[in-house]
């Protein structure tokens, strides 16, 4: 049985390992990494006979830690990834290449919709229904969208909402506001089983999970970097920020927007929490946009989108299709019950 994992921003470990009566028999590491002395890859191996084939990822990094010298270095990986590794053999976590992937293009909505979306195909996920997938947000009007665990009257200033008519809901995930016009963010969410991000923390989920968006960046000549715990930033400043939960039924649902071209007064007389962030960034001077998209890439949006979703369709086995009426009808239902009730937009006042 092989296993596999990719460290963002470094190396790949392989693991091949047989086991009998629930516990490994032998286990074989290897990879394109770095590892001093050389020696050092006979205790990573030994270290793993014998452990339980039910072991966490930490188990497994734990028992390899306990074994090596202080002296050892390990350069391009870590003990947590040939734990990921060997939990990838034994079919306790998935890879990428395990999966195939619905990949659904930009279909312009009320905002709101595009939340409830998130919980209605995680259910359908987390019951067998549909396949992962990574979905583009586009919208016809303005809206805010506030984090699950924000607070509605630190966030929102009424006032400047109310002068540009502009609502506010919240989403399920946690994270920072997302200032939404039409044309003015890149916005995209992928719903995947958890066994995907299995044995990682949830900072390094994050940068896992968007390992695709920053090559599809690098392709439209953007050098990007992550920046814990959820930010993307290249050298010229932030790109883009993400959000994800766990929810129930093993499913992760994770998403990012990207600024392309907002309007920062707009958005500052809308945010009070903005006005904070970004007061020592000198925006707060009239006619100032946040444009990283548009201004590093010379692009327009709409080509933007169709090179990201080439990107994402070159590395992994997909599938295009579009929103069935049942997902719309359940999205539209959790609108009128759920995203638009004072109850749930301001549970946190």
């Amino acid at each position: 049985m092989r296993g596999e994992y990719k460290v963002p921003g470094g190396k790949l470990v392989a693991v091949d390992v047989e086991a009998e009566d629930g516990r490994l028999t032998q286990a074989f590491v290897s990879g394109d990494f770095f590892l001093e002395p050389d020696e050092a890859l006979e205790d990573i191996n030994g270290a793993l006979l014998g452990m339980p084939t039910t072991s966490s990822v930490a188990e497994l990094a734990q028992a390899i830690e306990q074994r090596l010298s202080p002296e050892t270095q390990m350069i391009g990986f870590n003990p947590e990834a040939v734990g990921i590794a060997v939990r990838r053999s034994l079919g306790h976590a998935t890879d990428w290449s395990d999966h195939t992937f619905d990949v659904i293009g930009p279909v312009t909505m009320d905002p709101r919709m595009h939340v409830a979306l998130d919980e209605v195909m995680a259910a359908e996920l987390a019951r067998g229904e549909i396949n992962p997938s990574l979905r583009i947000w586009d919208w016809d009007q303005p809206l805010v969208v506030i984090g699950s665990f924000q607070s509605y009257k630190n966030e929102i200033d009424d006032e400047g909402r109310e002068r540009h008519g502009i609502n506010v809901v919240r989403r399920i995930t946690g994270g920072g506001a997302m200032f939404m016009e039409p044309g003015n963010c890149v916005t995209y969410s992928l719903i995947a089983p958890v066994s995907l991000v299995e044995g990682l923390s949830f900072e390094r989920s994050y940068e896992f999970l968007d390992q695709w968006v920053m090559g599809a960046l690098k392709e439209l000549g953007v050098n990007a970097r992550y920046i814990p715990l959820n930010d993307i930033a290249s050298d010229k400043g932030k790109i883009a920020g993400a959000a994800q939960r766990r929810v129930t039924g093993g499913v992760v649902v994770h998403h990012v927007t990207m600024a392309y071209d907002i309007d920062a007064d707009k958005m500052l007389e809308v945010l009070r929490i903005g006005r904070e962030k970004m007061s020592d960034k000198g925006t707060r001077s009239a006619n100032k946009r946040v444009d990283p998209l548009r201004s590093q890439t010379q692009l327009p949006r709409d080509q933007i989108l169709s090179s990201f979703l080439a990107h994402f369709e070159s590395l992994y086995e997909t599938k295009r299709r579009g929103y069935s009426d049942e997902e719309l009808a359940r999205a539209k239902e959790l609108v009128e019950t759920k995203f638009s009730s004072e109850e749930w937009t301001k549970r946190i006042p």
